[in-house]
């Protein structure tokens, strides 16, 4: 995935990617096989549907920070969400042109969680006094990209690690990769007949060996009717502690999502639709069960 460098948002974007493909093995190999079965003819041809970040609702972090980079940058604030079992809110941002994909931030619900998660949560941000977006000049292309890579609070021990996965795997997740990007998704339905459809493209992946994430049925399907999403099970990535114990734990995953046309636009040919002719939004059941391609009970069957 690779955007034309014409703007400060795309160089923005394609910062993030390239950390990402380099530690998601799974999508190098998916992007080789559509290569090699002639599904795209190069790598950009892929339409980015949404890519998402996950974040830790404490004073100065969170959603409310995370997101100002973004706004900066023309994105709109949509709809909000929230996941009681998983302690989790979240919202969408529309992109300010259809070139671009939508973004899904989530935020773990800190205060939700026991005394002892959230001791072990606020040992490693508490310091921070002031909100570290606001010290970014948002214009500096190189300034907000490291942003994305650089350390907020300090590397966890293995126990500390250990004790939030064992109550919250998100926030096992996000104190250990922090802001590293979490997924991006594959419009499935931009793609030829033979594999627009998710069943269709599900079946490609599984014969190439790909893992993809079955909580909740493989297809996550919106009570609508269209919207469909699937995704991997995440790759697993050494993960080096503050006290030296190295372990492999589950990074970050690719999703696919298809995307049907409103009923108004139903009559419309493939090669006519675009995206305001498509549902849109997110889906709170489908978007539940995607966060656990990261779980254990996915990553270890």
């Amino acid at each position: 995935m690779k955007f034309e460098e014409n703007n400060k948002l795309s160089a923005i974007l394609n910062r993030l990617f390239k950390p990402y493909e380099e530690r998601v093995p799974v999508v190098d190999k998916i992007m080789t096989a559509m290569l090699a079965h002639g599904i795209i003819e190069e790598r950009s041809d892929i339409v980015n549907d949404h890519i998402a970040f996950r974040t830790l609702g404490v004073p100065h972090l969170g959603v409310s920070s995370f997101e100002k980079i973004f706004l900066h940058y023309g994105y709109e604030k949509r709809d909000y969400f929230h996941f009681e079992g998983k302690k989790l809110n979240a919202w969408w941002y529309s992109p300010p042109s259809e070139e671009y994909p939508r973004i899904f931030i989530s935020e773990l619900r800190v205060g939700d969680l026991s005394p002892n998660a959230q001791e072990i949560i606020h040992s490693y941000t508490s310091f921070l006094t002031r909100d570290p977006v606001d010290s970014l000049n948002l214009d500096n292309v190189e300034e907000v990209g490291h942003f994305f890579e650089k350390s907020l609070w300090e590397l966890p021990t293995y126990e500390d690690y250990y004790q939030l996965n064992r109550e919250s795997e998100y926030a096992a997740w996000v104190i250990y990769n922090r802001y590293y990007l979490n997924h991006y998704t594959i419009s499935v339905h931009a793609l030829p007949r033979g594999y627009n459809t998710l069943e269709q493209f599900n079946d490609f992946l599984e014969s190439l060996g790909v893992k993809l994430n079955d909580a909740g049925g493989k297809i996550k399907k919106s009570p609508d009717g269209m919207l469909l999403q699937s995704s991997t099970v995440a790759d697993k990535v050494e993960a080096t502690f503050a006290n030296g114990k190295t372990t492999m734990i589950p990074g970050s995953y690719l999703e696919f999502a298809e995307r049907r046309p409103l009923p108004e636009f139903q009559h419309l040919p493939q090669n006519e639709l675009k995206r305001e002719h498509l549902r849109d939004g997110f889906e709170t059941g489908n978007a539940d069960k995607i966060f656990e391609s990261t779980f254990s009970t996915q990553t270890e069957r």
